[in-house]
């Protein structure tokens, strides 16, 4: 099982691999210092967007950054 930790580890990895090392770090300061709400977010991120039109930016997502991880197949 996963623990909170490696949760953490693996995040803070990706922040790092995707925006550098001073962008994270911003990043997380945002999301401390603003109270942010993630959830929201991303549900106000997406209420203009069809169906449809989430599946293609998610399909173009996945090919420009494939899965390169170990996923469990249910």
């Amino acid at each position: 099982m996963i623990t909170d930790i490696d949760i953490m580890n693996r995040g803070i990895a990706c922040l790092i691999r995707e925006l550098g090392i001073v962008e994270a770090e911003a990043f997380i300061s945002y999301l401390k210092n603003d109270r942010f709400d993630y959830t929201k977010w991303r549900q106000d991120q997406f209420d203009d967007m069809t169906l449809d039109e989430i599946g293609r930016a998610a399909a173009e997502h996945a090919k420009k950054r494939p899965f390169k991880g170990n996923a469990v197949i249910l």
